[in-house]
């Protein structure tokens, strides 16, 4: 009771402290905001202390006395929790889910959002804006049955947040799991050479590729940005083997080039000389059918002379035909019946006379002939 009395009484003095608080002075008259409420004195407003005393009274008596202010304390800190817990801050790089009792309501924009207390609403922030990556070494056969290791890396965006936290149960574990999927298909389906060579590129669309398309059958929401073969290399148990084999390749493929370059100088060069003969053939050809054809034209023609006058055409061709043996010749031809003749140097253009012709040579510098 005594307890009852003191609060009483301090709750009298805090009255008269807020009446005299809200005085105006000069005035003429006290203004009560619980009272006037700003009214102008126009009619009576609810007295709001009156009512918070009813309801301490109420507590009291409920609660037996003093439970009346833990139950105010419990309610303040109740309707601080419920507004603090209605305002969600989302940032510019992420994507609010609500979910209400367990089921997606909506989504929030970055900002300050509301949304009804727990566990009512509920909210799963999602990071749409960052690039994840994951990074796994493997080890596998290829298709010539070579033991190579690749070591890989991903990066990837959540493009769908509803599907990223509910399509798959894990979608960063899923995503490695498939990207080491999609990197046996593709290294298993590719020889050593290819895989060693310069179509890297190539074997890494096709492996983003298959990874994609796997993630959209899942329904997980990511999307690739890279994938990167950063090493490939033989086991270290069978390193020394592979680069004498590596070797070997490239001796070979050098050798190939060598004689391929050899080739290429060399089969120009025949070409061209076999063209050449070719084409000297053909002319050796035309040569020689031209002459042929000449010389049996002209056959024809002494033929028919010599049907005309057998005794003329007969001299002549003798005579022609002795001008063309003995016309370089220094020697000297007798045809007069072992007679006497004159040893005279012939010159280039000295004349054989036919037989009975007296067997004199005749000098064609001088104009005279001896016998």
């Amino acid at each position: 009771m005594r307890g009852r009395a003191m609060r009483g009484a301090a709750r009298r003095d805090n009255e008269a402290g807020r009446t005299m608080a809200w005085n105006e002075p000069g005035s003429g008259k006290q203004r009560d905001p619980w009272r006037d409420n700003g009214g102008g004195g126009n009619g009576p407003s609810p007295d709001f202390d009156a009512v918070m005393r009813k309801l301490r009274d109420f507590f009291n008596r409920l609660f037996g006395g003093g439970g009346g202010g833990l139950f105010v304390a419990a309610i303040g800190i109740l309707l601080a929790w419920v507004l603090f817990d209605s305002m969600v801050s989302i940032n510019a790089r992420e994507t609010g889910v609500v979910l209400r009792f367990g089921k997606i309501a909506r989504l929030m924009t970055p900002g300050i959002n509301l949304k009804l207390p727990a566990p009512i609403e509920t909210v799963r922030k999602v990071d749409i804006g960052s690039v994840f990556q994951t990074s796994d070494q493997v080890r596998m056969l290829t298709r010539d049955e070579n033991i190579v290791t690749v070591d890989f890396n991903v990066q990837y965006q959540i493009v769908e947040p509803k599907l990223y936290l509910f399509g798959v149960r894990d979608p960063d574990v899923t995503l490695k799991q498939a990207a080491e999927s999609a990197v046996r298909t593709v290294i298993g389906s590719s020889d050593m050479d290819t895989i060693l060579s310069g179509q890297r590129t190539e074997l890494m669309a096709s492996a983003k590729k298959l990874l994609q398309t796997t993630l959209d059958q899942y329904g997980a929401g990511l999307v690739l940005t890279e994938l990167n073969f950063q090493n490939l290399r033989p086991p270290q148990e069978v390193k020394d083997a592979f680069d004498d084999a590596n070797r070997a390749l490239q001796d070979k493929q050098r050798l190939e080039e060598e004689a391929k370059a050899y080739a290429s100088q060399v089969i120009p060069e025949a070409r061209g000389d076999a063209a050449m003969a070719r084409a000297e053939a053909e002319g050796y050809k035309s040569e020689r059918v031209a002459r042929a054809e000449g010389d049996a034209q002209r056959f024809r023609l002494i033929e028919s002379e010599y049907r005309a006058a057998p005794d003329v055409t007969r001299t002549r061709l003798y005579i022609e035909t002795m001008e063309q043996v003995v016309g370089e010749t220094p020697k000297i031809i007798d045809f007069s019946s072992g007679r006497n003749i004159l040893n005279v140097p012939l010159g280039g253009d000295a004349r054989v006379l036919p037989p009975g012709a007296a067997g004199a040579v005749v000098m064609p510098e001088s104009g005279k002939g001896g016998r």
